[in-house]
């Protein structure tokens, strides 16, 4: 057989034995000497592969284009739907600078010929008393959701992975991420009869005598961010862990091994083997993460807000919402938004160089 298909351990015995080098050279001499013609032709014309890199340079960017045509083809579809659905949407921010008003006109004529008013919704924005208010519950919110949704998937992927038993383990790892395809208006309505005067959470306090009487759970407001960030956990920690535990079945098998041999236990595994191999993954799920800081969410919050606690509920998607749609102020609520977009983007960008920087792993 040709010596383009070598296997991994000769390669690697290859490379640290120098006898072995020898008779390797001698080896394929004598095949070379033998007949093998398209080996020697390869050893004497140094273009082989280059000329052939060179020829197929040569087409350029149509050649490219001519040559892997089916790519393309394949990758069209998804290239309209992004430009569909993602840049040509965009020219609605134009919407933010001005004083825009529906009636009974041509769309399109009334958003060009509406009066350009600058920056003063951004202004009106920052301004007002809402604006200190909506950013910390926004930020409060999605910190929180943050410090303990980020780090259970990781520790629930560990623990499934450290599971033997293969039934038990599947059967685990579907429950685990059942939520996730649970409807925030299914999940809102278990989470508010369970934190009831009468539900599961305040029979069991009071049960063990923690409290004397049931706590009002979804009328206290400063318990309220606290539902929001345990419930977004419970909701998505499962279905998260996949991409965790994706990782980890990339690892090579052959490190537990050596592992094993050295003494090490399963816990010095996890911590010296599974967690370093899985870092790069966790550092771009990290840059996600916090470039997302702004969108605490919209379906929870404005399923289990109520009037008691909307100081502490409103966030930035549920107060676009409110007058962007339901007041009728488009231009206002497309500058909140736009505001939220721009922050992220910049969260984004800063995050990814600190990353480069420090771990030298990164998004882009």
């Amino acid at each position: 057989m040709g010596f383009e298909h070598e296997s991994v351990d000769l390669i690697i015995e290859r490379s640290f034995c120098p006898a072995y080098n020898k008779d390797t050279k001698q080896m394929k001499t004598q095949s070379i000497q033998g007949g093998n013609t398209m080996n020697m032709q390869t050893k004497a014309h140094p273009e082989g592969k280059g000329a052939l890199a060179v020829k197929r340079n040569r087409g350029g960017l149509l050649g490219r284009l001519k040559e892997q045509r089916l790519l393309y083809v394949l990758m069209l579809p998804a290239i309209i739907l992004t430009l569909m659905f993602s840049y040509v949407p965009m020219f609605g921010l134009y919407m933010a600078f001005i004083n825009y008003q529906p009636g009974g006109g041509s769309f399109f004529k009334q958003f060009f010929t509406t009066d350009f008013v600058g920056l003063q919704w951004f202004n009106y924005f920052f301004t007002n008393g809402d604006f200190v208010r909506i950013m910390r519950n926004t930020l409060a919110q999605s910190f929180l959701s943050l410090l303990f949704g980020f780090p259970m998937p990781i520790i629930l992927a560990l623990m499934i992975n450290e599971l033997r038993n293969g039934w038990f383990k599947r059967t685990f790892q579907t429950v685990s991420y059942m939520p996730h395809f649970i409807s925030w208006v299914i999940a809102a309505n278990i989470i508010i009869t369970m934190l009831s005067s009468g539900g599961v959470i305040n029979n069991i306090l009071t049960g063990l005598h923690i409290i004397d009487e049931p706590i009002q759970f979804m009328q206290k407001g400063h318990l309220f961010w606290w539902i929001i960030a345990f419930s977004n956990a419970w909701k998505d920690m499962g279905f998260n862990a996949i991409m965790y535990l994706a990782a980890i079945a990339a690892i090579n098998p052959e490190l537990y091994e050596v592992a094993k041999v050295d003494g090490a236990s399963r816990l010095k595994q996890m911590l010296h083997i599974t967690l370093p191999s899985i870092r790069p993954t966790i550092i771009i799920l990290a840059i996600l993460a916090v470039g997302g800081i702004l969108n605490a969410g919209f379906d929870q919050q404005y399923l289990l807000q109520n009037n008691t606690v909307m100081e502490y509920s409103e966030v930035i998607d549920t107060y676009t919402y409110k007058y962007g749609l339901q007041n009728g102020m488009f231009s206002y609520g497309a500058a909140v938004g736009l505001f939220k977009s721009v922050v992220a983007f910049i969260l984004v960008i800063a995050v990814n160089q600190m990353a480069k920087k420090m771990e030298e792993q990164s998004l882009f």
